[in-house]
């Protein structure tokens, strides 16, 4: 695929991260083979497990899912036997949510297929490109997520 600095779609951040975000989604979900992870399961996982019994707003300020995608992860995850959930004493409206066994099993031996992952995905840039890149998203999220919500304008997808 030819791409011209002049081409709208290759020049545009946006689009840019999109594909950058599909092309990370399909490499985690080759790594992880029969773990049968997806990227945000993953990131739950991990969020749980660095704090047990965040409550599922915390959670999505955590991992940045959205609260109604959260909410549906977290239940199919209930299903699995990965993580448990139960009403949080200070707000009997929110839930906690904590790993079981089973999902902290999950999470150790998904570790070294999601780090394959990442290794692969940095793996055409030098350690200084790496380093430069990750430092540069980190630089986006934290930027945008202090932004006031942009005004909705609706999606088609």
């Amino acid at each position: 695929m030819s791409q011209s600095s002049n081409d709208p779609l290759h020049s545009s951040p946006v689009h840019l991260l999109h594909r950058a975000g599909q092309f990370a989604g399909d490499v985690f979900v080759a790594e992880m083979g029969d773990e049968g992870l997806t990227p945000r399961q993953y990131a739950v996982l991990i969020g749980v497990s660095e704090s047990e019994g965040l409550s599922q707003t915390d959670l999505v300020n955590r991992t940045g899912v959205d609260r109604s995608t959260l909410a549906d992860i977290v239940r199919r995850m209930i299903k699995k036997g990965l993580v448990q959930r139960q009403r949080t004493k200070r707000d009997a409206r929110a839930y906690s949510v904590r790993l079981t066994e089973r999902g902290r099993k999950a999470l150790d031996s998904a570790r070294p297929a999601a780090q394959l992952a990442d290794e692969r995905l940095l793996s055409t840039l030098s350690p200084k490109q790496r380093q430069a890149f990750v430092d540069t998203l980190s630089t986006l999220i934290r930027a945008i997520g202090e932004q006031p919500p942009a005004r909705s304008g609706g999606r088609d997808d």
